[in-house]
C-alpha cells in the first residue's frame, strides 16, 4: 500500500489539484511485466552511480559552479541534462531526464530525499517494493512528487516524458534487483537480442540501440524511422 506521508503527489494547476484529490488521481492499469524465462537476473540489489545507466548526458557547466543561469526548456539532445551541479558530488544538483515512450522504470531507491517535477507530458509514478501498474499515479506537466531517502519508487511512461530532479548528493541508484545492460559481460544469459538485431514492435520496426534488464523487467531502447527513439518490453519483439 502506498504510504501517503511518505512520498506526496502534487498535480498542476489549481483545478487539476482539485480533480486529483477529488479523484485519488489516475492509476495505470497496464499488465505488469511478466517474468523473465530466459534467465532474468538474480533478485539482489544492485548500486550504481546516479547516471550509471544514462545514454548520453548534456551539461550547462560553462556557467561555473555558481554562475547565474537560465536554462528554457528545449529538445533534448540527450537522455539526462545536467542544470546544476552533479549527481556524483557533494552538494545540489538539478537535472532534466528525458523518459523515452513505453520507458518502465523499475523499482529503485536513492541515499537522500528526491524532488520530481514533470515537465513535459505523463509520467506515472508510485512508491512501493515492487512493480504494481495498478499503484502508479498518474502526474500531467506541471506535477510534483517527493520520495524521502530509502524509499523504493518505480513509474512507467507510455508516451514519454522529461522530468526535472533535484537532490543533494551524493546520489547513486540502489536498484531493487540485480540489472544488467545488454553490452555487458554475460549479458547473453539474460537477453534474447542483440544490438542491432532489426525487431517489430507494437510502436513499429527499429533497430535494438541498448538492452535493460531489472529482476523480472526486460526492455529495449529501439530506434525506428527517423531516428524516432522508444523503449519495448521483450516480451512484445518480434524477429520481422
Amino acid at each position: 500500500m502506498m504510504q501517503w506521508n511518505a512520498a506526496r503527489f502534487v498535480c498542476g494547476g489549481a483545478l487539476a489539484a482539485l480533480a486529483c484529490a477529488r479523484s485519488g488521481g489516475g492509476a495505470r492499469g497496464d499488465t505488469p511485466p511478466a517474468p523473465h524465462a530466459h534467465g532474468a537476473p538474480s533478485a539482489v540489489a544492485d548500486t550504481r552511480p546516479a547516471l550509471g545507466m544514462a545514454g548520453g548526458v548534456a551539461s550547462t557547466a560553462g556557467a561555473g559552479p555558481r554562475g547565474a543561469r537560465m536554462v528554457p526548456l528545449g529538445e533534448m539532445t540527450g537522455n539526462v541534462e545536467l542544470l546544476f551541479g552533479h549527481p556524483d558530488s557533494a552538494g545540489l544538483f538539478v537535472m532534466r531526464i528525458a523518459e523515452l515512450a513505453g520507458s518502465v522504470i523499475p523499482p529503485h531507491s536513492h541515499p537522500s530525499d528526491e524532488h520530481i517535477t514533470v515537465l513535459q507530458g505523463t509520467f506515472y509514478f508510485a512508491v512501493g517494493e515492487r512493480y504494481d501498474s495498478t499503484a502508479l499515479r498518474e502526474l500531467k506537466a506541471g506535477s510534483y512528487a517527493f520520495v524521502p531517502a530509502g524509499a523504493t519508487m518505480f513509474g512507467h511512461t507510455p508516451e514519454g516524458a522529461v522530468v526535472q530532479v533535484h537532490a543533494i548528493g551524493p546520489f547513486s541508484i540502489q536498484w531493487r534487483d540485480s540489472t544488467k545492460m545488454l553490452g555487458e559481460p554475460g549479458a547473453a544469459a539474460v537477453f534474447r537480442f542483440r544490438k542491432g538485431d532489426q525487431v517489430s514492435t507494437p510502436r513499429g520496426e527499429g533497430r535494438i540501440r541498448e538492452g535493460y534488464a531489472a529482476g523480472p523487467i526486460v526492455q529495449y531502447e529501439i530506434e525506428g524511422a527517423g531516428g524516432r527513439r522508444f523503449m519495448a518490453h521483450e516480451r512484445d519483439l518480434r524477429r520481422p
